[in-house]
């Protein structure tokens, strides 16, 4: 009986030593999980504040915008270009030494169109301008650097986000998950493009899509070296933190894996221009049945210099991408695209309510639906000419479509976009 008791004593003294143990061990694998963590969280803030202290540039003046903004009056040899290993040395050309021969004559245009040129602007201006020999560069906060999946993808599109018209491979759309409704222009060399693009604030459904109406200038295949740039308006919860409609760039020379950003959050575009914010929320956009707006995008290639400028409406002359950037358009584009993209994340396994464009079909036309008009290409000769041969491409016309059209006013023009889900898009 006493050995019974004894032996029950020493189980349980074993068992206490047991119960303790792993305490002791859960207890301090919690303490490593947690010191682990918090090095992780450390790392990151560390890795955060690094970036930010790089992207934002000592400013002259700072301008608070209405949306929340800041903008900063960098001076334009600080600008974020000249992070560049190549610009180091680079000499700033405060204008291109041509321009394109042939711009669209606006003043010619009919009632209707004229309707549709109500001034535009951008939402800090109400509150300032910056000065002479700055630029203005929208201030990066900790919060957008956050919303990325990393402060390395900060600023960066996703692999495979070109439209491929024709593409032999119709699993490559649907992996990436991005749709478009765009025309093109492709088998020539070509200097440039313009349009005339009208803006919207389309509804974006989750917080990790975007809508935007831009036009591409494109060279090489559509493999790992494909060389883009890019502009227009867009909106992007994820990039920017809000809904508004903002104005754009965008580059890469190696299909957007390791090259390029939007606007000023890379080193490559240098700006001129004082008055316009990459970026920046524009003021005010298009209502249903109502007044519309829109902005006038150019972007030619300088015959002498080589390098890619880009105007915004008539009167500001943005910049540039220097030629050295790219490897097919240090020479020439082998393809024009306009229209619009968004991304199609499939929430619920549905297809997205993300609108593209005014969120109407094409054929609602004026004032309901959105367009893009007056589209020209740049040739060898520098001059302004229509387009040969538009073609016209969407993945599922269901969801978003293009219709395209010619006349006097207008020139070669097209409406496109949609609602995205609808009972024929699912």
């Amino acid at each position: 009986m006493a050995a019974a008791v004894q032996f029950s004593c020493s189980q349980r003294r074993r068992g206490a030593f047991l119960v303790v143990f792993m305490l002791v061990y859960l207890w301090g694998s919690l303490t490593s999980l947690s010191c682990a963590a918090r090095l992780s969280v450390s790392r990151q803030k560390l890795e955060v504040e690094k970036h930010l202290k790089r992207v934002n540039k000592p400013a002259i003046k700072s301008i608070e915008s209405a949306d929340g903004d800041i903008i900063d009056c960098v001076h334009i040899s600080q600008q974020p270009a000249f992070d560049h290993p190549f610009l180091k040395d680079h000499k700033i050309q405060m204008r291109p030494s041509y321009h394109p021969e042939g711009l669209y004559d606006e003043d010619k245009m009919s009632t209707r169109s004229k309707e549709s040129t109500n001034p535009i602007t951008q939402l800090w201006h109400m509150n300032g301008r910056c000065p002479e020999d700055t630029i203005p560069v929208r201030r990066t906060k900790k919060d957008d650097v956050l919303r990325a999946s990393s402060v390395k993808r900060y600023g960066k599109k996703k692999h495979r986000a070109i439209p491929k018209p024709r593409s032999t491979d119709p699993d490559l759309t649907n992996e990436s998950g991005h749709q478009h409704a765009i025309a093109y222009v492709e088998g020539d060399k070509y200097y440039g493009a313009k349009a005339t693009i009208n803006v919207w604030e389309p509804k974006v459904q989750q917080s990790n899509e975007f809508s935007l109406s831009q036009l591409w200038i494109l060279g090489g295949s559509f493999g790992e070296d494909l060389n883009s740039i890019e502009a227009g308006w867009q909106v992007s919860p994820d990039l920017y933190g809000d809904n508004n409609t903002r104005l754009f760039t965008y580059w890469t020379s190696d299909a957007y894996q390791a090259t390029g950003c939007y606007n000023l959050l890379c080193s490559g575009f240098i700006q001129v221009s004082s008055a316009i914010a990459m970026g920046a929320s524009i003021s005010p956009v298009s209502a249903y049945r109502n007044s519309q707006y829109d902005i006038s995008i150019l972007i030619w290639k300088d015959p002498k210099e080589g390098h890619w400028w880009m105007q915004f409406g008539n009167d500001y002359v943005l910049g540039y991408w220097p030629s050295f950037l790219f490897s097919y358009l240090a020479e020439s584009a082998s393809m024009i695209e306009w229209g619009g993209e968004v991304v199609n994340s499939q929430p619920d396994g549905k297809h997205t309510a993300t609108q593209m464009g005014s969120g109407r079909f094409p054929e609602e036309g004026f004032g309901k639906s959105s367009y893009f008009r007056n589209i020209q290409v740049v040739d060898s000769s520098n001059n302004l000419k229509s387009p040969k041969d538009l073609g016209t491409y969407t993945e599922q016309s269901n969801c978003y479509d293009v219709q395209t059209g010619s006349n006097e006013d207008w020139g070669h023009h097209f409406y496109y976009g949609g609602p995205g889900r609808n009972p024929n898009c699912q």
